[in-house]
């Protein structure tokens, strides 16, 4: 039996079960939340809830967003000749703050993957190849990650542009192999991006 009251045991439980947050750390966690203010804890209650009701994917390259297209796709500033594809939100995001990018992108929501079941018609491909024909578009950059999985993807999506007019290239070294995007410094973003071959 537990020697918390029932309603910090429920939120400790709650807190444990986000990644990366053990018992311990949840049990802290939760004594922080309840010897704080009321007021901060409606708040972050409030954050949590406005997050799921008001988050979505954006209709033109499926990044998060709170309106529709979200601020990079309806930015004026953004080049709309240029499409930086990548696997996750993680992945734009980690682009954005490397500073460099100034074009658009696309969120394919994964990579091919035999192995679990992950097809083309699994991942936005074909949303992809539809933006390029509604025509715009000079450069795609594939910024998939260099895994098995993320080789396998860059290399399916040249061959399915190759007969497009459109320059396909691919981020340069930088980042290793088996790594992830999410988890690289700006610095070796930005060589990355500045480096990338065609292919």
């Amino acid at each position: 039996m537990s020697a918390y009251p029932q309603s910090l045991t429920n939120l400790i439980k709650s807190l444990s079960g986000l990644p990366g947050i053990g018992e311990k750390t949840a049990a802290r966690l939760a004594m922080h939340i309840l010897n704080g203010s009321k007021e901060a804890a409606l708040t972050l209650a409030d954050s949590i809830i406005q997050v799921k009701e008001k988050i979505h994917f954006c209709s033109i390259c499926f990044n998060y967003a709170d309106q529709d297209p979200c601020h990079i796709c309806s930015g004026l500033e953004r080049d709309k000749e240029v499409i930086c594809v990548v696997e996750t939100p993680d992945d734009l995001i980690a682009l954005e703050n490397a500073g460099v990018f100034k074009g658009t992108y696309h969120v394919l929501g994964g990579a091919l993957s035999p192995l679990q079941g992950l097809g083309p018609e699994d991942i936005r491909i074909g949303q992809l190849i539809g933006r390029i024909k509604e025509g715009g578009v000079t450069e795609v950059i594939i910024a998939t990650n260099p895994t098995l999985e993320g080789e396998t993807t860059a290399a399916f999506i040249a061959d399915q542009l190759k007969d497009m007019s459109v320059s396909v290239t691919r981020i340069a070294s930088g980042i290793p192999m088996g790594g992830d995007i999410k988890y690289t410094d700006a610095h070796t973003i930005k060589r990355s991006l500045q480096y990338r071959t065609k292919l």
